[in-house]
């Protein structure tokens, strides 16, 4: 009687609950972006609709798109941007194209210069170029002793966009090498055997395929140029003043937010223009070295008629190699692109090393060659508490987002590639998001917020923005070396009997210990070469390094300068020595 009673009730209606999965370990990094990243924008968004008195008002947004002096600013902006990517993609490509082909030794080895000049401070290679092209430098000397006279390097557009160029070339060669890497070579000599000539070959078959590279690097080199203000301020004129220039004097001189707002918003709005551009025919996906599913019907327009230029482009080399090798190539037997790919490498290397030697003068004042030999300014480094203090707080702070990057990141990372949730997508997106919108915009974003925190000029603060910075690099990174970990080994030591901890411990960290370092190195190195976060979150009373340089240059231009430039590579070069010697072991024990 009572199994009839039971089985004549209703189950009862139980609440259910998203299954989440492993989505929920990107809740710490979401809530952080969340606070410290999307609420101060919307703050700053804001401000720019609202006047000192508080009324709504597109007063702001009305002087900057009708005064001439906003125009041309604006202008600039872009103008320099589009030059500096298009330079950066026509230069970087040759040079990723023939790493690509070395051995995977001599790829290693070679990819560190590259490494080392894109990690290398970008206030220290423009004050290094501030010196050798400067009047009476060594590349005005040289001009004169070919016979060339009175040749000026500086305060133009051409020398910001090189400086520019040559600040952003590495990023773009770093974006465009692991894509050709990935690219099966078989393929181009199968056309070969079908017909194709080497130019054919190239431009229809491997330069397709590498669009996906090509197009992530612009993507990132003119999100990057646009925010760019020490190379205008150091080597440019009034005439080549940058958006990032004068969002800076607005708010910091003129302490007029409502325009300096205004100025972050358009900025904002390009970069995530551009973003868009690039989601509809890549895939966002594709930055983290997915590959783009199948193509909508909205880019389908533009990826016939890349193909069509891509063809004519093959045409017309295919021309000109059958002339070459019927005339020079038969005299020359020349490797042209392993010539230009060491000269480029020595180019971007030259800045960075030249200013050891000019850390060693004997002079009160810099140039190069340095005049005699002498270790006083290390002494007057070492015994200057600005300096000490600033060098103390930029490895404290470096330490710190290091490792709250890596935590934040490896989370956000672990959930994105082991969910297959819709989801996914705009945790992807968020994680990026700090990577798509100029620095200068973030640090003035968080500026205005942290003021009414009481976080300005602590090193909370800069902490805090400084992790902002490096959260998207450090999300990439460690979401590819998931990706690329056999998690069925995890689940076969389960099934053996091992417990979370072991399976943790002998199997998983050993397999992605080098892509765990390699992050703590990018969130470090990220935070000690960073400047625009600490000139405005550091309120002028708490300087790292690099703001500490950057007092430096603007007040007076000491060999002191060029000491702490030369310490400061060296903690570059001795943390990528420290990455490479666990990355080998890494591969030891997961093969």
């Amino acid at each position: 009687m009572t199994s009839l009673v039971e089985v004549g009730k209703k189950p009862r209606r139980t609440l259910q609950i998203p299954r989440l999965g492993p989505l929920w370990l990107a809740l710490p990094g979401v809530i952080f972006l969340l606070l410290f990243l999307i609420w101060p924008s919307l703050r700053i968004f804001s401000l720019s609709l609202f006047d000192r008195s508080g009324a709504f008002s597109f007063s702001a947004f009305a002087r900057f798109f009708g005064s001439g002096v906003y125009n041309r600013v604006l202008l600039n902006t872009f103008n320099i941007a589009f030059w500096t990517t298009a330079w950066c993609l026509v230069l970087g490509y040759p040079l990723a194209y023939w790493l690509a082909g070395l051995s995977k030794r001599s790829q290693q080895i070679l990819s560190l210069v590259v490494l080392l000049s894109f990690w290398s401070s970008t206030l220290v290679k423009n004050f290094t170029w501030l010196i050798l092209l400067g009047r009476n430098g060594f590349a005005e000397s040289v001009m004169q002793a070919l016979g060339f006279s009175s040749v000026h390097f500086l305060f133009n557009r051409s020398i910001v966009i090189f400086a520019m160029v040559h600040t952003l070339l590495p990023l773009a060669v770093v974006t465009m090498l692991p894509v050709m890497n990935q690219l099966d070579r078989r393929l181009t000599l199968a056309a070969a055997t079908l017909g194709a000539d080497r130019a054919q070959a190239f431009w229809r078959v491997f330069f397709i395929q590498s669009m996906r590279g090509v197009a992530a690097a612009g993507l990132l080199v003119f999100i990057s140029s646009l925010g760019f203000f020490i190379t205008p301020t150091f080597l440019g004129s009034p005439r080549e003043m940058m958006l990032g220039q004068m969002i800076i004097m607005q708010i910091n001189e003129l302490q007029n937010w409502q325009l300096g707002s205004a100025l972050a918003v358009v900025l904002v709005l390009a970069a995530l223009i551009s973003c868009i551009v690039y989601n509809l025919i890549f895939g966002l996906s594709s930055l983290a070295g997915e590959s783009q599913h199948v193509p909508s019907s909205r880019s389908r327009l533009l990826r016939r008629l890349g193909l069509w230029l891509v063809n004519s482009l093959a045409l017309l080399a295919s021309m000109w190699m059958r002339l070459y090798d019927n005339s020079v190539g038969r005299i020359l037997r020349i490797n042209m692109l392993g010539i230009y790919a060491c000269f480029t490498l020595m180019v971007l290397l030259f800045p960075v090393l030249a200013v050891i030697p000019m850390s060693f003068t004997n002079a009160s004042f810099l140039t190069f060659p340095p005049q005699g030999f002498s270790l006083k300014w290390f002494e007057v480094w070492f015994n200057s508490p600005l300096w000490v203090g600033a060098t103390i707080r930029s490895f404290g702070i470096g330490i710190v987002v290091g490792l709250v990057t890596c935590a934040l990141g490896a989370m956000a990372a672990l959930s994105v590639s082991r969910s297959q949730s819709r989801v996914r997508g705009w945790l992807f997106f968020l994680f990026l998001l700090p990577m798509m919108i100029p620095s200068i915009v973030i640090a003035i974003a968080l500026f205005y917020f942290a003021a009414q925190l009481g976080l300005v000029a602590t090193n909370t603060g800069i902490a805090i923005g400084h992790v902002v910075i490096a959260l998207p690099m450090v999300f990439v990174i460690l979401l590819t070396t998931f990706q690329g970990h056999d998690w069925r080994l995890d689940h076969a030591a389960a099934t053996l009997g091992a417990s979370k901890w072991q399976v943790l411990r002998r199997i998983t960290l050993p397999s992605i210990k080098g892509g765990l370092a390699a992050a703590f190195v990018i969130g470090f190195l990220t935070s000690f070469e960073e400047l625009t976060v600490a000139l405005f979150m550091g309120g002028g009373m708490k300087t790292t390094i690099p703001k500490q340089m950057w007092d430096d240059i603007l007040l007076q231009v000491s060999p002191t300068l060029a000491a702490a430039s030369t310490m400061v590579l060296l903690v570059v070069i001795v943390l990528f020595a420290a990455m490479q010697m666990v990355k080998p072991r890494s591969k030891r024990v997961s093969s």
